[in-house]
């Protein structure tokens, strides 16, 4: 028989973890820049300016078949638009989280990035724009 240790999980909360379902996801614009990319899982790491609901700033994001890896920058600011998927979790596992592991979880978050648009933030275009009103 295999020892377990102690920081093992006990499989109840793995098996929810594993097995969470997720609710409608739901459409959020942001900005922010890419800080990492990772060409063979098809995702970024991105730096938001505002948090995202569970108070994060730096999130990992699923891109869909049309963004292209090789068309992105890191440190120039996009503005994102991702589908947020959230998966809750039961209050049972939330509190052994928390008490056994301590961390702070009641949700499991992914984020699919749809679209993104290059904001050229050093541009004098919106100064410019308000002076013709």
């Amino acid at each position: 028989m295999v020892k377990k240790k102690e920081d093992d999980i006990p499989d109840w909360v793995t098996d929810e973890i594993q097995n969470a379902k997720f609710e409608k996801p739901k459409q959020m614009k942001k900005t922010g820049y890419v800080l990492e990319m990772y060409n063979e899982d098809n995702k970024i790491d991105t730096q938001l300016y505002d948090p995202v609901e569970d108070g994060r700033h730096i999130v990992t994001m699923d891109l869909s078949k049309k963004i292209k890896i090789g068309d992105l920058e890191k440190g120039v600011v996009y503005e994102f638009t991702f589908d947020q998927h959230k998966a809750p979790l039961s209050k049972k596992v939330s509190e052994y989280l928390e008490k056994e592991k301590e961390i702070e979880m009641n949700a499991i978050y992914q984020f699919e990035l749809k679209s993104l648009e290059l904001l050229d933030v050093g541009s004098s275009e919106s100064a410019d724009d308000d002076l013709e009103e």
